[in-house]
């Protein structure tokens, strides 16, 4: 029997269940590419020369919002990280991959291609949606349970799903997350400060902020002048960086009241009692799960592992019998 795999492509990091060693690796999903055919570098090692590498090295993370934006760079990521994880020989293996709900038909044959053409010898490919795969990797029983109110705030993306008996009864996926959150901070230094920072700056103050404000410390960020062009350094204030990401968090809660305005009051009713489950890498930030709490009346629960628990649901799916009617193959698309 040959090895199984889980994977849940994020855009910002790719997520790998490994069934033989019963381990989780999670990198950057990133390809750094020199003079437009070499692989110069990949994952995590990528990561660390973005917005720092000459012209001819191009990084970029291959999938955009959910969906795979360079099939080409993809595939090559996921035969190089699989190879890896197969030790350099690659043998016959399964792979179950994470699907996001509301992608098209075309988009999700894209998955399956994916898969299908990376080399490395995958002998079936099973999807599952990931609104799924993160409730069951948040440990809600996903089989039985109705009224499940799942959150997943990734790097380009929020996904809102409403799950029932296995199935999605409400799903709405929009354009906010860690990405946009980046964005807002990095747009307030500029305009309070007259900094410019760049993408993994703003990143790593988004990160940070829990920690600064817990430390009643303000935020040191190091940029070019825009008016000197020369680089400078500047403590900026926790409380104008959080007032910088409300606008992102209300306009999840506002999707968030929209898919609950749908829901059938049953499950509406049983939303209330479990509460709101928050997951996704973007999904940590400051203030963000209080703020949802707050709009909507509810309890959050925070997953244990916002990046992974896409990836730690298809390792259940994979190994315990009980789940394998959540993942299905492409020709029984449902």
């Amino acid at each position: 029997m040959g090895n199984i795999f889980g994977i849940d492509l994020g855009t910002s990091n790719i997520k790998i269940y490994n069934r033989d060693e019963d381990s989780l690796t999670v990198e950057k999903n990133m390809i750094a590419i020199e003079n437009k055919t070499n692989v110069f570098a990949y994952g995590n090692s990528a990561y660390e020369m973005y917005e720092k590498a000459p012209d001819k090295i191009k990084i970029s993370y291959p999938l955009n919002s959910g969906v795979i934006a360079d099939i080409e760079h993809m595939e090559t990521l996921v035969r190089l990280f699989l190879t890896d994880q197969m030790k350099g020989s690659v043998k016959p293996c399964e792979v179950y991959i994470a699907v996001p709900k509301d992608v098209t038909e075309v988009e999700r044959r894209a998955f399956h291609d994916l898969i299908n053409d990376a080399g490395i010898k995958a002998k079936k490919i099973m999807m599952v949606k990931k609104p799924l795969a993160d409730g069951l990797g948040m440990n809600v029983d996903v089989m039985n349970s109705q009224g499940v109110l799942v959150v997943n705030v990734g790097y380009d993306t929020t996904e809102i799903s409403i799950l029932s008996l296995r199935g999605i009864v409400v799903s709405k996926l929009i354009k906010v997350g860690g990405k946009k959150f980046d964005e807002s901070i990095r747009n307030v230094i500029r305009k309070e400060f007259g900094l410019l920072i760049g993408e993994k700056t703003s990143e790593a103050v988004k990160i940070s902020l829990k920690d600064l404000e817990k430390e009643g410390k303000d935020a040191v960020v190091y940029g070019r002048d825009i008016v000197t062009g020369l680089p400078v350094e500047r403590k900026i204030p926790t409380d104008l960086l959080n007032q910088a990401l409300i606008e992102n968090f209300d306009a999840i809660l506002d999707n968030i009241k929209a898919a609950l305005e749908k829901t059938p009051p049953e499950l509406a009713a049983d939303i209330f009692k479990h509460g709101l489950y928050l997951t996704g890498g973007a999904s940590q930030v400051c203030h963000l799960a209080q703020r949802l709490s707050n709009g909507v009346g509810l309890n959050v629960n925070i997953a244990e592992n916002p990046v992974g628990s896409g990836a730690l649901g298809l390792a259940k799916i994979i190994k315990e019998d009980q789940y394998k009617a959540l993942a299905y193959g492409i020709e029984e698309d449902k």
